[in-house]
């Protein structure tokens, strides 16, 4: 048992490692790769949970064989290699499955109409790191910038009210401008995405737009950035006429200097 108990160590850690792998975007590089830190979450999540299952299946196949070598009085190299690949089989089946299910245009819409706008966010950087790798390079790059700037804008939504009209252009921007002018892109035949036609091509088109759609996030958190932009500057004028300015404070903070005595 201590040979099936040191095999059970080294397949455990073979799964840390495929996990790993996985968490960090698979072995096929820029096709698992995460935009943002949401979808970045979201798979730790997803990994996490499935190491934990392995864990527990493994512990049960351990925990199975020594209870039939007790009743049996040993399982004989039979019974080692059965439950050898019994945890074998559990690992792959556990790591491949089930897989992180990416969300649909359906769900990016339900998100559209209700919903918490955040989530949203988190879906939508999602479904854009699956349609990575049929834009072209130059799109490929602004929609890894707009994975950062989604982040940000999600810590933004944190506290904000789900009525406020900022929240309601985010829903409209990633919930539906963003996500059709992809699948519009994607509706060209992929032989015809180079040509040009009307003054750029289909590849030039989605890329433009994809920098227009970045800016426009970046308006709108410079948008919700005011606020709180106001109410530290009406926060430090507060403190300015309460407890004076900063040379005043300063000043305040001296010692005069002792007086010298007369010699």
């Amino acid at each position: 048992m201590a040979r099936e108990a040191h095999d059970s160590d080294r397949i455990l850690n073979a799964a840390s490692q495929s996990l790993a792998v996985q968490r960090a975007g698979g072995r096929r590089a820029g096709v698992s790769k995460s935009i943002g830190q949401r979808s970045a979450d979201i798979k730790i999540r997803h990994w996490m949970a499935k190491l934990k299952r392995i864990v527990l299946a493994i512990g049960a196949i351990v925990i199975a064989a020594m209870v039939a070598g007790l009743v049996l009085d040993g399982i004989g190299f039979i019974g080692v290699m059965v439950t050898l690949l019994a945890m074998i089989a559990a690992v792959v089946a556990l790591a491949t499955f089930p897989r992180i299910k990416a969300p649909t245009r359906a769900d990016l819409q339900k998100g559209l109409d209700k919903g918490d706008v955040r989530q949203l966010v988190g879906n939508t950087e999602i479904w854009l790191e699956h349609q990575r790798p049929a834009l072209p390079p130059p799109a490929v790059d602004v929609v890894d910038r707009i994975g950062v700037q989604l982040d940000a804008l999600g810590l933004q939504l944190e506290t904000v009210d789900q009525t406020h009209p900022a929240a309601r252009e985010v829903r409209k921007l990633v919930g539906q401008h963003l996500p059709e002018m992809v699948d519009s892109y994607r509706k060209v035949p992929t032989h015809l995405r180079g040509e040009a036609r009307g003054g750029a091509s289909p590849d030039e088109q989605v890329t433009q737009g994809l920098e227009k759609i970045s800016l426009e996030i970046d308006s709108v958190t410079r948008q919700l950035a005011d606020g709180a932009l106001d109410d530290l500057a009406i926060k430090h004028r507060y403190l300015d006429y309460r407890y004076g300015g900063t040379e005043q404070l300063a000043g305040a903070g001296e010692r005069p200097a002792p007086a010298k005595e007369n010699e």
